[in-house]
């Protein structure tokens, strides 16, 4: 008896290629998101992701789409729980480190913007800049300080996805002091802003 195979939606094909490049890039790193690569993964054809992406560039540039779309996400999500309470720095700076670092955006950006794709960080950045905007509508975030915070704090998970484990170590830190360190600038920030951090 054969298994006839369900004919996949033109979504749901998508959905599963980045479904399997992610699990490509956290496995091996941004040099193994190919076509190829996802292709064989999902048992579909190279000319079907070409059909999908165009290439190996749009292809990485769809998933840091989707990976950007899925750390606003999480961030919003955590900054809203801490509207309705105390503040809580810590679970933010975690959660944008772990963003860009674990879960594999920061390797995959540079990755793209080194084999010369220079609009690598446009997903990541139209998403940030759109949740800051949403954000600064409540005149409780403080517009322009949400947005030095947000800079800072970005740049601070991007280069320590990077550097950030040699470059402690060089320095004879801990791995985890750069994340210390944004907590206490976030913090600091919210503080002088008046409003409440959790201890």
């Amino acid at each position: 008896m054969s298994i006839v195979r369900r004919r996949l939606s033109p979504e749901e094909s998508r959905d599963n290629a980045l479904e399997a490049a992610r699990a490509l890039l956290l496995e091996a790193g941004p040099q193994a998101v190919t076509l190829k690569a996802v292709a064989a993964r999902i048992g579909r054809t190279h000319a079907n992701l070409l059909h999908h992406f165009g290439s190996a560039a749009g292809l990485q540039k769809a998933l840091i789409a989707a990976m950007a779309e899925s750390i606003v996400g999480t961030i919003a999500a955590a900054v809203m729980r801490a509207r309705t309470g105390d503040h809580d720095p810590r679970e933010v700076v975690d959660l944008t480190f772990d963003a860009f670092g674990k879960d594999g955006a920061g390797a995959l950006a540079s990755w793209m913007i080194l084999s010369g794709n220079v609009d690598a960080l446009d997903p990541i950045l139209e998403a940030i800049h759109g949740l800051v905007d949403q954000l600064a509508e409540d005149k409780d975030m403080h517009g322009p300080a949400l947005h030095e915070e947000t800079l800072s704090l970005v740049l601070m998970a991007l280069g320590d996805a990077l550097l950030g484990g040699p470059m402690a170590s060089a320095l004879g830190l801990s791995r985890g002091t750069a994340r210390e360190l944004a907590v206490r600038q976030l913090t600091a920030s919210r503080l002088a802003a008046g409003l409440p951090v959790k201890a």
